[in-house]
């Protein structure tokens, strides 16, 4: 059974920091990129962050660079999301997905399989 669950949003003040985690079932970790996405209410969902299925290559959005740090535990099939810095514009329903391909990938249509989403709310 294909099986993404996206923890730790929340709501924090603008400037904290919040760790998100997916936990995935063996078949949609390995050996998959994984990536993070994220929709904010009225705007389509976008692109946040990638990692490789060996963890060695990364890629970010511009607006979360130097702020938000995307990794992953082979061994636990889990992808993380550290972000640090968090602004009010950050806030947005977040979703962790697994990728087609093991490289890193920026694109929504190049993900196959999707976690519900956990809720991330920045007050300013």
């Amino acid at each position: 059974q294909v099986q993404l669950v996206e923890s730790g949003g929340g709501l924090v003040q603008a400037g904290g920091s919040l760790r998100l985690s997916c936990a995935a079932s063996e078949r949609t970790f390995i050996p998959y990129a994984m990536g993070w996405f994220r929709q904010a209410p009225g705007k389509e969902r976008e692109f946040v962050a990638a990692i490789s299925w060996s963890g060695g290559s990364t890629r970010y959005a511009d607006s979360v660079k130097g702020r938000f740090t995307i990794s992953r535990d082979n061994a636990k099939n889990t992808a993380y999301l550290q972000m640090n810095s968090l602004k009010p514009e950050d806030t947005a329903v977040y979703y962790c997905a697994t990728s087609y391909y093991s490289g890193v990938r920026t694109g929504s249509n190049d993900y196959k399989y999707w976690g519900q989403g956990t809720q991330v709310t920045v007050s300013s």
